[in-house]
Parts: structure tokens; sequence; C-alpha cells
């Protein structure tokens, strides 16, 4: 049965489940208050990761948080702040670190990724789409002895879990990045893993999109929602009023403000993210991530890019030159021979990935609200998921057998 179905929110998960639903046969409009060429969807890392299989909550963190908290330039800076939301957040969070939490997370986080890849593929394929997609894998670069010993324990424990993993000496290394200078003492290589170039994706999917019927408003914003009997009978935009069959909330870091009008607490915070390219010729054919730094490095197309930091400061788009500098600063210890220039540090961006506090994400309905279904809270994993959260949604609103098992991922969960 064909429905019409309002999304809110157009970054990769908002177009991804519209283009699962209109495969199904759905009427779709897709509604965002940006213009759409900007955020966390077009300044990521472009990676399709299964080896991410460690939640962020994980044993330690919330101490390393603590730690870190009175320096800016920290991998991970979670900013103080008398704020309800974020204290209840912070609380979960700390309850999410533990043992027990990441063994259940981990066939949770791999199953969701490895399905979004062989979509991401299904996709390039049926639809004739040139974005840039290799499957290159990842290297885990470090400097460290005790890190070098912590990435091993990971790789083993992928490794268990199916995945193509494995410790490689400084002579493979040098193999696989025959032409770049590293100062490491030893890495890990994740061959299961693949990356893309963000913007080349989105572009083409909004493209497909439109040709396809998707009606998509842009630079409007969702101000109000009318709920009769626990459904959604109208949205209110800064312009308009919307009616619809089913509703499908994906805006990211700021789905929490609409889903309190329903009744509905989700726990997430703005994690912001930075990215600096650079068009110079870096030699760099595998995309890395230095450890200790927590920095993500991608060989784009026509350009390299290194992201990173996670900083948890409420939803704000301020540029702290301090975390840029420290990304560069990374760069330059790592790849001794590339330097990124002051114009390149200057063209930084930002985005904010909406982070829960277990590091799972929120797909499905809340029993608060029978035609909304939420998909949001993927954390740095937005992009290695997005197919796959689509199909879910899309999946949920056909009413179909899902794809994966959906308890994991509730909203209505309980920390």
């Amino acid at each position: 049965m064909s429905k019409k179905v309002i999304i809110i929110g157009g970054g990769i998960i908002g177009l991804c489940s519209a283009y699962y639903l209109q495969k199904e046969g759905h009427q779709v409009t897709i509604i965002d208050k940006s213009n759409l060429d900007s955020g966390a969807s077009y300044v990521n890392a472009g990676y399709l990761s299964p080896s991410h299989i460690i939640p962020l909550s994980a044993p330690g963190v919330m101490k390393k948080g603590l730690k870190w908290m009175l320096n800016k330039s920290s991998p991970l800076y979670i900013k103080p702040r008398l704020d309800l939301d974020f204290l209840k957040w912070t609380l979960a969070f700390n309850k999410s670190c533990n043992v027990k939490h990441v063994e259940k997370a981990i066939p949770v986080i791999k199953n969701i990724s490895l399905l979004s890849q062989d979509l991401y593929d299904d996709i390039k394929r049926d639809e004739g789409f040139s974005f840039h997609y290799e499957k290159k894998g990842l290297l885990m670069l470090c400097q460290t002895s005790k890190m070098l010993e912590e990435e091993i324990k990971t790789a083993n424990l992928a490794k268990q879990e199916g995945l193509d993993a494995k410790e490689i000496n400084l002579k493979e290394l040098k193999q696989l990045e025959p032409n770049v200078s590293l100062n490491v003492i030893g890495a890990t290589y994740y061959k299961c893993d693949s990356h893309t170039t963000p913007n080349e994706f989105m572009e083409e999917m909004k493209t497909h999109l439109k040709n396809v019927g998707v009606v998509f408003y842009t630079n409007e914003k969702v101000e109000d929602l009318e709920v009769i009997n626990q459904k959604i009978s109208s949205i209110k935009t800064n312009r308009q009023i919307l009616k619809a069959d089913d509703f499908v909330l994906s805006t990211g870091s700021w789905s929490p403000i609409l889903s309190k009008k329903l009744g509905i607490q989700l726990l997430v915070q703005a994690g912001k993210g930075y990215r600096i390219n650079t068009k110079n010729e870096t030699e760099i054919v595998i995309p890395a991530i230095l450890t200790e730094a927590k920095v993500a490095v991608t060989p784009m197309n026509g350009f390299t890019r290194f992201a990173g930091t996670m900083e948890i400061a409420g939803i704000n788009h301020n540029i702290n030159k301090v975390r840029v500098e420290a990304i560069a600063n990374a760069v330059k210890r790592y790849y001794p021979e590339i330097n990124l220039t002051s114009e390149e540090k200057n063209n930084v961006a930002s985005g904010l990935r909406p982070v829960s506090p277990d590091g799972l994400p929120y797909i499905g309905k809340s029993l608060k609200c029978e035609n909304l279904t939420i998909a949001t809270g993927h954390a740095m994993m937005g992009w290695t998921m997005a197919t796959g959260t689509g199909k879910l949604v899309s999946e949920i609103i056909s009413e179909q057998k899902p794809s994966l098992e959906l308890a994991n991922y509730h909203p209505d969960r309980i920390f």
C-alpha cells in the first residue's frame, strides 16, 4: 500500500530512507532547514567501516573524557555545562561504559555496517552511479607500543567476528604505502573496509531522488507538529502546513528538539568533528586512522581529507582553531613529509554528529507516536550505517519483515 511519507532531515540518513521508500512505491517528501550542501554528511571521512565494532561508550572512555575536559586540543572534549539534557546523557553514557555493553553492541554494530556496505554496492550497480568508491581497507597506525597492543586486541576481536583484520609489520606496511614516509612503530589492517568521497554520493543521490519524483523543500524549518490520538496529522513549517500518512525524523543532532514535542526524550548530544582538505599530492593510497590522535585520513577523489576530534559542546558551528591545529599537528607527526598550509587550515569545515549514550543509533517507532519512525544517533558511524538504516526505515513503514532485529535500536530503550 502506497503511503505519503514526509522525511524531516535531508542528510545521508534522510536521503537513504527516501531512496528505499520510493522504491517501495511511497510518495516521499524531504524537508530540511538547510540548502543540503553542508554538515556532517559532507565533511565526514567517507568510511564504510565494519571494522569500527567498538562503541564510543567503551570502558575507560568516560575517565579519559574527564581527564581531557580541561584540554581543548584532546581527541575527545566534553564541555561541562549546566544543562539537564546534557547531564542525563552524561549519566547514561557513563552507565554504558562497561564490558558487558561492548560485548552486546559488537554484533549489533557489525551487522548493520555489513548490511550497509552491501547496499552501497547494490545502489552503485543498480542506479549506474559513478561516485568514488574504493575497497582498499583501513590502516590503524600506531606510534606507541601501548596503543599498538590495544589495536592488536581489537583486530583479533574483529577477526573472531569474521572480519578480515590482522596485524602488519613495517615491511608489510611499506608494501601497502610504498610512496609515503610514516613515523609509526606498527599497524593493524582491516581489509574489510572501504571508502568514498561523500559529496559525490550526496549529489548523485539527490539528483536521482528528484528524477524519480521525490519532492524537496530546502531552507524550510519544521516549527511544530499537530498530534491527534498519538499520531502526527500535520507539520507546520515556516512556510506551509503539510500532511502525510507517515513521518521520518532524521535531523541528526537536532532530533531531540522535535521529539520533545511528542513527549519522546531522545538522549542525543552533538559531537562536532572537523575536516581539513588538501589538494596537494600526498601519495597516500589507503585510508588510515592515526590512533593516538584519533584523526582519520582519506584519499578522496582529487584531494586528501584529514578529519577528527569529538567535541561535545552543544549545537554550535564555532570553529575551534586549537582543535584544527591539533589535527594538522597529528598529520605532521605521522606523515613527516606532509605540511598542511595555513590556507587549508583556514578552509576547515565542521559537522555535528548525533551521539547516543550507548553508541548505537535510534531506528524505529516510539510507543508514543504511531506514525513516526526515528532514525538518528549514529555518531561517527552515520556514513557507514546510512544505507542499512534507510532500508530498515522503509521496511518499518512498509510493514515488511526487517532485515535486522530492531530491538537494540529501539528509540524507547532505557539506559
